[in-house]
């Protein structure tokens, strides 16, 4: 596992953190430096910006909803939110959501993104998350709802709004107090407009065309509502997901329902499903855990376990590039974490944001 996060070139990265534990124990190591100017080392209640790592909470929240009666799986979200889509759209259930079955047609309108430069042009953008769901094109859907998945971040802006019209509440204040307080994850937070992480972090930094490194740790996190804005720590999730897999959370046929892969569907690029309702998962090396990783420019993490949670996975590095690389630095973790002594290697997660 040292070896697996020694290498700061391959891709190139800042920093990381793996945090390992199960019925073997723990094994905790980090790598590279907290912040470049002054070559802090990193610590281990650091945070970082999770990204996608969000959705989970989300989905925990819509579940526990469910579990009180207040909602249903199987209602339509047209139903909770009425007139946000278009009037033409078929019902699309909250499940779909949750799952990424919805077909929902591509948004329309955000900024250009190509270069860095335009990322750390666009970096303190303000967003609505009215103003997300209007940027989903009025095209036809991309497939009849529940038929096909395809991961969208779209989909839990949408499950956030189910939380706040059944609630109240902004969706961060519901995860705080369901989530957040009752586990004691203090360095977890839900910035809202927020662009500063307060207290001890990782910084992230974005390398430009020149190959100059900008850092790029100060956002607007509104673009991402509901979907990937969350800021935590390795060990704060690593207690998220244990609590969560001791159904200290949820009923156990509503986490059976989150690491329930859709019946007979496929990604709409033809490979295998890979999102239950809720929970993502990888094989690597024989080992099946379900979980989600999370991106932002900056940063990449990971949080997974095994059901019966013989093994517990999580990780946070921050790359200088966004792309296809990174994950060369996740393989060479699922196969640390993941293969027997003495075994062979074999296949490793693909990261998605």
């Amino acid at each position: 596992m040292r070896a697996a996060i020694a290498d700061l070139d391959h891709p190139p990265v800042t920093a990381v953190q793996l945090r390992i534990s199960g019925s073997a124990g723990s094994w905790y190591g980090t790598s590279g430096v907290a912040d470049l100017r002054s070559e802090r080392p990193v610590r281990p209640h650091d945070k970082v910006r999770v990204g996608s790592i969000t959705k989970v909470f989300v989905a925990t929240v819509v579940l526990q909803l469910v579990a009180e009666g207040r909602l249903a799986l199987s209602t339509p979200v047209q139903r909770c939110l009425p007139g946000l889509l278009p009037a033409a759209f078929p019902p699309i259930t909250v499940e779909q959501l949750l799952n990424h079955t919805s077909g929902l047609p591509d948004e329309v309108g955000h900024p250009e993104l190509s270069t860095p430069e335009a990322v750390f042009e666009h970096r303190f953008d303000r967003w609505t998350p009215e103003r997300l769901v209007a940027s989903v094109s009025r095209t036809p859907m991309k497939f009849e709802p529940g038929t096909a998945q395809d991961y969208r971040g779209i989909n839990y802006v949408l499950a956030a709004l189910v939380v706040e019209r059944l609630t109240g509440h902004h969706f961060g204040r519901a995860v705080e107090a369901r989530l957040l307080r009752p586990l004691g994850l203090g360095g977890t937070d839900v910035p809202v407009h927020e662009r500063r992480i307060r207290g001890p972090h990782v910084r992230g930094y974005l390398e430009m065309s020149d190959g100059r490194l900008r850092d790029i740790t100060e956002i607007d996190p509104s673009k991402d509502f509901g979907e990937g804005e969350m800021i935590s720590t390795t060990d704060d999730l690593t207690r998220f997901v244990t609590a969560l897999f001791s159904d200290r959370l949820l009923p156990r046929r509503l986490l059976d329902r989150m690491c329930t892969l859709p019946e007979g569907i496929r990604m709409i690029d033809g490979t295998p499903a890979r999102f239950g309702t809720g929970l993502q998962t990888a094989t690597a090396n024989g080992v099946t855990v379900w979980g989600k990783t999370g991106e932002q420019y900056g940063y990449a993490n990971g949080m997974f376990s095994t059901r019966d949670q013989q093994r517990r996975i999580v990780f946070a590095f921050h790359p200088t590039h966004r792309d296809a690389t990174q994950a060369q630095l996740t393989q060479r973790i699922a196969d640390a974490a993941t293969r027997p002594p003495g075994g062979t290697t074999g296949s490793a997660p693909s990261p998605v944001r």
